[in-house]
């Protein structure tokens, strides 16, 4: 980023602002999962399962085409109706149905600590938790990955919305700090998973080395990526002045600077731009992208999210 994120002290390891969790997934949010559900059958209308098909030589119940015969294939599945008509060796093959499968990987670092009314984290958990619901009960295969400088945790693949609290469960426990390091991140995890899928990325995307090569890292191992950046009003326009020290939460490094009208216009200029160019970057390669502050429910993105079309298909 262009500008050091202003942090009013590093957050230390262990208890913090993004540690409480305990009423993160109440009855109410439960009841807005539900809520959620619902919208999406009525939006996405006959097409509820989030379902792909492939063709396959023998493989499913619904014919879909043939092609020619090869050395080595199975002689079960040659059409030997057609060979009599046509004297021309031609195989069946049959539509066979692919769960989609679902990565929601999280940003837990030290940056998404902050925030008010909710801390960055807490709402990239609830909207992870959102699609997260939604994507089991329409029987796709959903996995949960946070991520800071290191790939933290996982919550392997699972189906059926009655998972959804062990997703609850994995959420509050799961360990937050240290530095965003997308690059590497990404990497282990087209490493660790070989299944492709769409990659959902919440984050701040707060990163010294930036987001391309993250991004990048997926889309040219076949993963669809999904982006949704979270930030804080605050530090898109922060209300500060004077004399000031200010310490980036990730780092710890410090900056003594004297905060005017001028050099915070500077800051939400370069704040701005950094969002820009990410939006732009999506854009280019024709990736789903939405950017939101914490101050929006969660529930209103999720069901912009679900009327773009971008998340189940």
């Amino acid at each position: 980023m262009v500008a050091a994120k202003p942090a009013p002290q590093r957050p230390a390891r262990g208890p913090n602002p993004a540690a409480d969790r305990s009423g993160l997934f109440d009855e109410r949010f439960l009841k807005t999962l539900e809520h959620l559900h619902m919208v999406s059958r009525k939006v996405f209308s006959g097409n509820l399962r989030a379902e792909r098909r492939t063709r396959k030589v023998g493989s499913g119940i619904e014919f879909a085409d043939h092609r020619t015969y090869s050395r080595g294939d199975d002689f079960r599945y040659i059409d030997w109706n057609l060979y009599g008509r046509l004297d021309k060796l031609l195989l069946r093959l049959f539509e066979e149905e692919e769960d989609l499968h679902i990565y929601i990987l999280i940003d837990c670092s030290d940056s998404m600590s902050i925030g008010a009314p909710l801390p960055k984290l807490h709402y990239a958990m609830q909207v992870g938790a959102a699609l997260t619901y939604v994507g089991l009960a329409n029987l796709d295969r959903v996995s949960i990955i946070p991520f800071g400088d290191r790939l933290i945790d996982r919550l392997p693949p699972s189906r059926g919305k009655n998972r959804i609290f062990r997703v609850f469960d994995f959420l509050r426990k799961c360990d937050i700090g240290g530095q965003t390091q997308l690059a590497q991140c990404m990497k282990d995890f087209v490493t660790q998973n070989k299944r492709r899928g769409l990659a959902v990325v919440i984050s701040d995307f707060y990163d010294p080395a930036g987001f391309e090569q993250g991004i990048n890292t997926l889309r040219y191992h076949k993963f669809e990526p999904f982006v949704l950046q979270v930030y804080d009003l605050k530090e898109a326009s922060p209300s500060l002045h004077g004399d000031l020290t200010l310490v980036d939460c990730e780092t710890g490094d410090t900056r003594e600077v004297t905060v005017t009208k001028s050099l915070l216009e500077a800051y939400e200029k370069a704040h701005a731009e950094y969002c820009g160019e990410l939006e732009a970057y999506c854009t280019k390669y024709a990736m789903p992208f939405f950017r939101t502050h914490t101050a929006i429910p969660f529930d209103e993105l999720v069901l912009k999210i679900f009327r773009s079309g971008g998340f189940l298909r």
